[in-house]
């Protein structure tokens, strides 16, 4: 490493952050120090060293749990990765409702990595983390919930105010006006931005073109389809005459469950998101009337496209996926 440092004109702690991919140097440095180790016969022009330091680190952190979307999505981002040389790509599945976990994660990729997506809790700690990622030189980006007032470099995802006007104006179409009707509203959690987003759009549709519909509850689910079922099915208990829902988050499958063995599936309207194995089913038995969709592989695309454009000091070309609304007679091919 002092060899090297002293040919490229660089310090140690350069050098090392170079061979070991972390985050902090610039292309051009990263080239001197290739060129020196080169020279100086350490590492030869087409080795498998040389290849893996040319290779930028990329992390993203998303939630486990049962939400068939970001499964979708990390599967995506896996097989894009793995058809880059260029791109050495690590997945951390963590808690997905527990802030300070995710702080941690963010905190330890310190000098770990050359960019960072995530799917980021709005809480306090979870902004600390992200300035303290950027201020640290590591680009972020929010992926499917945006995070206002924190340096990062861009987010992946619809915009999620309209989804929420789009759900209500499908329900509200669907359910027609002039007669009293009772809904309801799903989440998964309202402190992901994303939900209290779509949340605010449903709302404000519904005040503004469908007085006639109220709003008789709101249950958080915790993107869990298990935790679903059990509020939809005491859901259904107290509203026997509900006629609506719309479900922000995932979730889906445990719903549309309770709708059959409550047999209220045909007799109530039902509006949710993503496009997934459980919700293609539901659309095509009925259960479900309608999905707006997110394309999770444009999405794994776009990101990791702004990432490493930005380690590679190249302007950002984001395109954004765009909202889609599917029917039982537009299911689109797998």
């Amino acid at each position: 490493m002092i060899d090297i440092a002293r040919a490229a004109g660089v310090s140690s702690a350069t050098v090392d952050r170079v061979i070991n991919n972390r985050s902090g140097v610039k292309e051009r440095t990263r080239e001197l120090v290739m060129e020196a180790a080169q020279r100086l016969g350490y590492l030869s022009a087409g080795s498998v060293m040389s290849e893996t330091i040319r290779r930028i680190r990329l992390d993203f952190v998303l939630p486990a749990g049962t939400n068939t979307f970001i499964a979708n999505l990390l599967s995506q981002l896996e097989s894009q990765a793995s058809a880059r040389s260029d791109l050495d790509v690590r997945i951390h599945s963590i808690e997905g409702f527990n802030p300070d976990t995710l702080a941690r994660t963010l905190q330890d990729l310190h000098g770990q990595t050359m960019g960072v997506g995530v799917i980021a809790l709005d809480h306090p700690t979870v902004r600390e983390a992200m300035r303290s990622l950027c201020a640290s030189g590591v680009p972020v980006v929010t992926l499917v919930s945006d995070i206002l007032h924190v340096p990062r470099i861009g987010y992946i995802g619809i915009d999620n105010r309209a989804a929420g006007r789009l759900g209500g104006y499908l329900l509200g179409r669907f359910l027609g006006r002039g007669v009293k009707r009772k809904i309801a509203l799903f989440a998964g959690s309202l402190s992901y931005r994303g939900h209290e987003e779509r949340e605010m759009g449903f709302r404000h549709i519904i005040a503004d073109d469908f007085p006639d519909l109220e709003v008789v509850e709101l249950r958080e689910v915790r993107d869990d389809r298990d935790r679903a079922f059990e509020e939809a099915t005491a859901l259904f208990r107290r509203h026997p005459d509900l006629a609506g829902i719309y479900n922000i988050g995932a979730g889906n499958s445990g719903i549309g469950r309770a709708l059959v063995e409550a047999e209220m599936a045909g007799n109530l309207i039902f509006v949710g998101h993503e496009l997934t194995e459980y919700t293609r089913k539901l659309l095509l038995s009925g259960v479900m009337d309608a999905i707006i969709d997110q394309n999770p592989r444009v999405e794994a695309r776009e990101a990791l496209s702004m990432l490493t454009r930005t380690a590679q000091g190249l302007p950002i070309d984001y395109h954004p996926p765009r909202l889609q609304v599917i029917f039982r007679e537009n299911i689109p091919e797998t």
